[in-house]
Formats: structure tokens, C-alpha cells, sequence
């Protein structure tokens, strides 16, 4: 970098910590969402409380998207602190709201619990608004590797998070505690943004106009294709992970959130090694193979009895999404260098409007599926607790099943694309 006030090494600290503490955000919604459930949303509707709850955690989603979409456009009039204090600001306060909505009367905190997981989906949007082109532009020689990297810290705090919510849990400790779980990085965060400098984008540096930008991506039929499995990446992906609480549970005779646990100790691992996988077969060639072991792996979970069947299958489902995010991000970086944080942040959108959509869904399909078992709606009050538990085992085959099939439907496309060895090209504004 030209600026020599600029510490390279401490700005990808920031950004670790940035992405490590979305992926505590994650685990720690991971944690609640039973809490929420039982304590709000069964006391307002037991028959669609599953759906509501996947509507309230698909708020987080939807701040995220909206925050991505139009962080990434202003980046560079707003500047990368900004954006990453307005993350720790966002994660503070909603962690906040959370700490207190149950003590409120019910419809007052079921409109608390919304806008609480709103605000920390906003900080989700900062972090990756101004994360991501930052390490693009520190970085600009080995971005696929580097951006891996950064992204493994997103598993490492979903590890941290969801062992400390197994703790609370085991000690019978207040649910609460992992709100200040969350609070805390967030406030170091923005200790640590507040006294550093920080680069301009890529697109800046390079002297390229928004217009161009926008030209860049509007004339460019490859990269809405990347968007639109963006959509469908992110949704094998996140959904399932914001989900397996809730649903497992009950089945394999385990904390759910163990295996999510486990699945991003995996995933921390092998995104260190992504750079030299990807150097030695293909992107494309790597997103084919993901596809297709997420939707093995979505399946198996669904048919999970057992803790052993429950982390053989969550194993498949973790190769599967491990490199998803991260390396659809660097191949759009990589083909679309002059889309500048546009380009990522419209990568992001995607993802995060998907969730939005594919969370209720799955609630919804887990509702009826669990009425269906039960014999109707009005049975559900009435079951035993065997009965209960052979009735989520149902509902959780239902909803873990339909999300299998979105990563199918991406396998012509990335064999397509692997194929014709797309990503073998070294110049991607010829792609």
C-alpha cells in the first residue's frame, strides 16, 4: 500500500475479528432460537411457532442483505471505518434488545425480538460490506487465498459461540449470558477500528468511475449467473445452520448445536487450505464437488437417529459448504475487478435475501409436517413426550429434505462451467 499509515497486518486482524464475530452472531441465534420459541412464540401460536421463529431469525437476514446491498454502493463515501463501527454499533444494540424482550409482554417482544435481530443483521452487513473489498484491496495478489482465510474465522466464532451456549445450556445458567457472549468482541471491534487507517477499494485505487462500475456489471450476462447461485449456495448453507438446533435436537439425543459446532471446526480448518486446492484442480471444478456433497449431506441429516449418524452426516454437509461463500466471492472479485465492493456486496444481497426466504419456508414445511404426524393441529397440546419427539423426527425429515434439492439444481451449472474450464482463465475480463 502507498499509505504508509496503513497496517496491513493489524487491518486483517480487524477483518478476522469482523468475521468472527458474525459467525458468534450466528451461533449465538443458533443457541436462543429454542429459548425464543418456548418463550414467546408458543405462547402466541403453538401450531406455526416454528415458522414464526424462522421468520424472526430471517429478520437478521433480510438487515444483512439490505445493509450489504447499499453498504457496498456508498463504501466509498461512507469509508471502511465507518462501516465497520456502524457493525459493532449494531451488534451492541441488538444484543441488547435481546437481553431484555422477554421480560416485556409478549407482543411487545415479539416486535423487540424483530427489530433486535434486525439491527444485528445490519452489523452482519456492515462487517462484510467493508470486510471483504478491504482484504480484496490489502491483498489484491492472492485473493482467493486470503479471502478463505478471513471467512474461516466466520466457523471459528459459530465453535466458540455454540460451546459457550452448550455450557450456559449445561449449567443451567441463564440463556441470556449469550447476549454478553456477543457484546463483547463487538465492543473490542470497535476498540480496535477506531485508532486505524484504513485503504481505499480497489475501484478507487484503480480510477474506475461508478459508472463504470455499474457498466462493469450491468453488460455482464457471467456475473448475474454468479448471483443467482449465490442465492442458491448460500441457502445450503446457512439455513440448515441456523436450523439444526431447533430441529435436531430432539432426535439424535444431543445438543443440535454440537454438531454445528463441529461442522465449523471442519470448515475453519479446510478454508486455510483453499488456495492451494483451488490452484490444483479448478474453482468451478470445486463448486461442482460442493453441490453435490451438500445435498448428500442435507439428506443423511435428515435421516439422522443417532449422534453417530447425526456427525457422519453432518461431516458430508460440511465438506460440502465449507468453500461456498468464500470462493464464490473471490471468483466474482477475481472475473469483475472493476465491479469493486459493488460486485461483492451484490454477491452478499443474494445470499442474504435468500435466507430470508428459504428460513420460513423450512419452518413452515416443519409446522405442517408436524401437524400432519400428530394427527392435526389440535393434537399437538396433547401428545406425550415420546409422541412429541417421534412428530419432530417427522417434521425434521420434511424440512431438511426440501433443502437438499437447491444444491442440485447447481450441478449442470458448475459442471457446465467446469467443463468448458472457465476457470482456468487467467484474465477474467474476458470471461
Amino acid at each position: 500500500m502507498s499509505d504508509k499509515s496503513i497496517n496491513r497486518r493489524r487491518l486483517y486482524y480487524i477483518g478476522n475479528l469482523s468475521i468472527f464475530t458474525i459467525g458468534l452472531g450466528f451461533a449465538v441465534r443458533a443457541n436462543i432460537a429454542p429459548n425464543l420459541q418456548a418463550e414467546v412464540y408458543d405462547k402466541i401460536d403453538l401450531a406455526n411457532s416454528a415458522a414464526m421463529v424462522g421468520e424472526a431469525l430471517g429478520a437478521t437476514f433480510t438487515g444483512f442483505a439490505l445493509t450489504l446491498l447499499f453498504g457496498s454502493a456508498l463504501l466509498d463515501i461512507i469509508g471502511m471505518k465507518r462501516m465497520l463501527l456502524l457493525s459493532a454499533l449494531g451488534y451492541v444494540a441488538g444484543a441488547l434488545g435481546l437481553l431484555f424482550a422477554t421480560t416485556l409482554p409478549v407482543d411487545l417482544a415479539e416486535t423487540v425480538i424483530l427489530s433486535s435481530l434486525l439491527l444485528t443483521g445490519l452489523g452482519w452487513g456492515a462487517v462484510e460490506a467493508a470486510s471483504n473489498p478491504m482484504v480484496a484491496a490489502l491483498y489484491p495478489e492472492e485473493k482467493t487465498h486470503r479471502l478463505n482465510i478471513l471467512h474461516a474465522w466466520w466457523p471459528a466464532g459459530i465453535v466458540i459461540g455454540g460451546l459457550l451456549g452448550v455450557m450456559i445450556t449445561t449449567l443451567g445458567l441463564p440463556w441470556e449470558l449469550n447476549m454478553m457472549v456477543l457484546m463483547i468482541p463487538a465492543i473490542v471491534l470497535a476498540w480496535m477500528v477506531w485508532s486505524a487507517a484504513f485503504p481505499v477499494t480497489e475501484r478507487v485505487a484503480s480510477g474506475v468511475s461508478y459508472k463504470d462500475m455499474f457498466v462493469e456489471l450491468l453488460k455482464r450476462p457471467l456475473f448475474w449467473l454468479f448471483w443467482g447461485c449465490m442465492f442458491v449456495t448460500a441457502a445450503s448453507e446457512l439455513a440448515p445452520g441456523q436450523w439444526v438446533n431447533i430441529t435436531l435436537s430432539n432426535i439424535v439425543g444431543m445438543q443440535g448445536i454440537l454438531l454445528l459446532v463441529y461442522v465449523s471446526g471442519l470448515m475453519f480448518v479446510m478454508r486455510h487450505f483453499a488456495g492451494p486446492i483451488v490452484e490444483r484442480t479448478s474453482s468451478m471444478g470445486l463448486m461442482f464437488l460442493s453441490c453435490l456433497f451438500a445435498a448428500v449431506g442435507l439428506y443423511l441429516l435428515s435421516q439422522a437417529t443417532g449422534p453417530v449418524s447425526a456427525f457422519a452426516a453432518a461431516t458430508v454437509w460440511g465438506i460440502g459448504v465449507c468453500y461456498m461463500w468464500p470462493t464464490m466471492l473471490a471468483i466474482v472479485s477475481e472475473y469483475f475487478p472493476r465491479g469493486g465492493a459493488m460486485a461483492m456486496g451484490l454477491m452478499g444481497f443474494a445470499g442474504g435475501m435468500s435466507i430470508q426466504f428459504v428460513l420460513p419456508q423450512m419452518g413452515a414445511i416443519f409446522d405442517s409436517a408436524k401437524a400432519e404426524a400428530a394427527g392435526g393441529v389440535a393434537n399437538l397440546a396433547t401428545l406425550s413426550p415420546q409422541a412429541m419427539t417421534e412428530v419432530v423426527r417427522f417434521a425434521s425429515v420434511e424440512s431438511f429434505q426440501s433443502v437438499a434439492i437447491l444444491p442440485l439444481l447447481l450441478l449442470p451449472v458448475f459442471g457446465a462451467l467446469w467443463l468448458f474450464g472457465l476457470s482456468k482463465a487467467k484474465q477474467p475480463a474476458k470471461a
